[in-house]
């Protein structure tokens, strides 16, 4: 899969010389509803010989229109994490424009003439609600207009689960809740997060529970506090764990949030190791205790509640991973 980054305005060099169906959407989470974007050009491009493009954005497009709050520029999927999903779902090019001002500027009509004509679009697929400029006028509804019958368009409908539209919005809102059955359900893939093993205060190995301190980049949207059932990936090996992500209030309050994994039968040192985080479940939430004997009794109780879950839900091979 080739990945060609873009800042406006678009030059010829960038674009490869060939016909292609084009898949629009910014894809944060690659979930269920971007699937069925990406696959079904996937299948239109396999039916004409073609090569699968998408169009996608280095950030979300609402920070060059609005002030966001922090929190707004996290991801589900990280950039690298988007891409790989990408490539397991058969998308040949990815064309990842910078999404600022100067582009944001452009008027329906000159982004179909400067980009989707440019990128040699035969077919151009997007979701229904996809739009590319001012949502009064930039809509699926209004591309043919613009596209002038030179390419065609196939807009793909809404998707749903239990009764609700799958969204990313949607699925932040689970992952703060901790529901992670429903996220990895809506993603139609487990959710991951990759980070560094760092030092941190080694107090779990003081008390018989010896965690991986994992720090993530700030872009990561991560569950909501509490404790989790989860795998970690160390050295292309998988772990059955434990992770907490917390402010360990038993020791003081007004700490910072911290990912500390505790790995099952697994005694080696792996500071500065990149690790893969993959969220399962959740345990319990985050519990300040009177002393240190009764956060022992509780994480072993939750070592026991892992291995459980995980002798009542064997591990099975899911379509992206």
């Amino acid at each position: 899969m080739q990945v060609i980054q873009i800042h406006h305005p678009l030059t010829a060099a960038k674009v490869i010389d060939q016909p292609v169906v084009l898949a629009m959407g910014f894809f944060d989470g690659v979930h269920l509803g971007h699937q069925a974007v990406i696959n079904r050009a996937r299948a239109i491009a396999d039916e004409r010989g073609l090569a699968l493009a998408v169009l996608t954005y280095d950030h979300h497009p609402a920070l060059v229109y609005k002030k966001l709050s922090p929190e707004r520029n996290r991801y589900l999927t990280v950039n690298a994490r988007k891409m790989a999903l990408f490539e397991q779902l058969g998308v040949d090019i990815v064309y990842q424009v910078n999404f600022a001002s100067q582009y944001a500027s452009q008027t329906p009509q000159e982004f179909v003439d400067h980009y989707l004509i440019a990128f040699h679009a035969k077919v151009v697929v997007a979701g229904y609600d996809h739009t590319y400029g001012p949502k009064d006028v930039a809509t699926m509804d209004r591309l043919p207009e613009y596209a002038k019958g030179r390419f065609e368009i196939v807009t793909v409908g809404e998707k749903e689960s239990q009764a609700q539209k799958i969204g990313s919005s949607r699925i932040r809102r689970n992952l703060d809740d901790g529901d992670l059955q429903t996220v990895n359900e809506l993603l139609g893939y487990r959710y991951q997060t990759t980070g560094t093993v760092m030092h941190g205060e080694a107090r779990g190995r003081t008390l018989g529970f010896p965690t991986a301190n994992v720090s993530h980049d700030a872009k990561y949207w991560l569950p909501g506090i509490g404790v989790y059932v989860t795998r970690v990936k160390v050295n292309g090996k998988w772990y059955q764990a434990m992770t907490s992500v917390g402010r360990n209030v038993t020791f003081g309050e007004g700490r910072p949030v911290t990912v500390e994994a505790y790995l099952l039968d697994f005694h080696e040192a792996i500071y500065g190791e990149i690790v893969t985080i993959e969220w399962d479940y959740r345990l319990r939430g985050e519990v300040k205790f009177d002393d240190v004997d009764g956060l022992v009794a509780q994480l072993t109780q939750d070592a026991k509640d892992t291995r459980a879950y995980f002798e009542d839900h064997p591990i099975t091979k899911l379509a992206l991973e």
